[in-house]
């Protein structure tokens, strides 16, 4: 059964100069390091033939010595370039297509693979194609010609490296804004600017916050939760957020003028295990500090008084990206046959797609002139969170898993033990959303789950209905 993937990323360039990087075939590498070598047969035009390399010691030695030539099959100028490459028992169908904009391109990345040995190569080849989309379209929008306009925002984000980071800084770059990374060990790999701090005290990385244009913050660094929940563990999420946003503070304290954007990474989890009460930007934190409002309360208040004109306290929910943690975890289990419901099923699952909330972070930077949000606490979440239950049967119908039994509590814990992580991510959860953003002109792309899941995860594609493929 032939099945998609597709990635847009919007880049401040006319068609005419995406195009440029986009339909030489030989520049992939420069922007995609999933790509060793790409050598042309022929001229680009239809029916041309070519060789690429993939990375990787054994993906790529097998590709390299069986694989057989890929066939360029559409070309329209400033508008699409398609190449197929024959796998074994199938073939696999690579897309780029620019629309052009408001203030730009929408480039569209889409990959198709088909036949008997769909599965197979999608797991394989596509891991490493899509990997870090977003920060490929990054570089490929430098090589396109795309530099920040001297009024541009510059963004220093702490935690840059992490997740949600990297799509961040990729898609202010594609943007045009500036991007600075915080980090404690520099990833040569990224195409951004990088300073390296310790997370925890001033030092000279406070330089990379006094700009001569207009500065923001965005501070994501914290380390996962996926962990055991042990005192000691439950100490380090605390100081791991803590920390950095202490130092961050008493270094805005010392700029000349306040930073003129702040956002400060928090998490709904902040009610802990809510039950059926909604929670919204308002709703009172529980009494007792359990084990993640005990995280995350300290979290928002190290951020008191920080130096800033405009700032967002974003209690964000469980973010969907196929290639984050949360999500890839649960298609994981799922595929392996453990898509039942979780306990009883009950408790409320609130997320958001990844679209959305980059959308809802450039609002808070500023960037959106339709959208004004107002300082202070901001959730994060759609306004349509879903049951364990419901949650579990749209991954089993969209991964095309049949019906599994539930998985009871007691087994979950004790495979929580073995995989090291913590049974109440499963277990607990919370019906958060926002009474803010609807009334500032935020309106959700993705706002129910179905919607989300059909974006991100492999499915049936256009090209496949119209050539009848299964």
């Amino acid at each position: 059964m032939a099945r998609t993937t597709r990635y847009t990323q919007f880049i401040a360039l006319p068609p005419e100069l995406v195009w440029q990087v986009v339909s030489d075939p030989a520049r992939w590498p420069e922007w995609n390091p999933a790509v060793v070598s790409v050598r042309l047969h022929g001229p680009v035009e239809v029916g041309s033939t070519g060789d690429y390399l993939p990375r990787g010691r054994f993906v790529g030695a097998m590709h390299g010595r069986t694989a057989p030539p890929f066939a360029i099959t559409v070309l329209r100028p400033q508008r699409e370039l398609t190449i197929e490459q024959p796998e074994p028992a199938g073939r696999m169908r690579l897309t780029w297509r620019l629309t052009p904009v408001a203030g730009g391109t929408n480039l569209t990345q889409e990959l198709t693979f088909s036949g008997p040995s769909a599965t197979a190569a999608r797991t394989v080849v596509a891991r490493l194609l899509e990997q870090d989309s977003r920060v490929c379209f990054a570089r490929l929008a430098r090589l396109a010609g795309l530099a920040p306009e001297p009024d541009a925002l510059t963004v220093v984000i702490a935690g840059g490296t992490g997740a949600l980071g990297r799509q961040l800084a990729a898609d202010l770059v594609c943007r045009g804004q500036r991007v600075t990374i915080l980090t404690r060990r520099r990833d040569p790999a990224l195409p951004f600017e990088q300073v390296e701090w310790d997370g925890m005290s001033v030092g000279k990385w406070v330089a990379a916050l006094d700009n001569p244009g207009h500065t923001a913050i965005v501070n994501l660094a914290g380390k996962l939760v996926d962990c055991r929940p042990t005192e000691r563990n439950v100490a380090e999420l605390r100081s791991s957020r803590v920390d950095p946003t202490s130092a961050l503070v008493a270094a805005a304290a010392a700029l000349p003028a306040p930073v003129d954007y702040w956002v400060q990474a928090s998490t709904t989890a902040i009610w802990s295990d809510a039950g059926e009460i909604r929670c919204t930007e308002t709703t009172p934190l529980p009494v007792g500090l359990p084990q993640m409002t005990g995280v995350a309360e300290p979290w928002e208040r190290a951020f008191e008084g920080a130096n800033t004109k405009r700032h967002t306290i974003l209690r964000t929910s469980i973010v969907l990206d196929p290639h984050a943690p949360a999500l890839r975890r649960l298609c994981q289990l799922t595929s392996a046959g453990l898509g039942g419901r979780v306990g009883h099923g009950d408790q409320w699952f609130s997320w958001i797609h990844i679209e959305d909330w980059l959308g809802i972070v450039r609002a808070a930077l500023g960037l959106d002139p339709e959208v004004i949000l107002p300082d202070g606490i901001l959730v994060a979440a759609t306004d349509f969170p879903v049951r364990n239950r419901d949650l579990m049967a749209s991954l089993r119908h969209h991964l095309h898993r049949p019906p599994a039994p539930p998985t009871p509590a007691p087994v979950l814990k004790l495979g929580a033990v073995f995989l090291r992580t913590d049974a109440a991510l499963g277990l607990t959860g919370r019906h958060a959303t926002s009474a803010v953003l609807d009334e500032a002109g935020f309106r959700f792309r993705y706002p129910r789950l179905d919607d989300a899941l059909r974006d991100l995860l492999p499915h049936r594609g256009t090209a496949d209905l119209e050539s009848g493929n299964t």
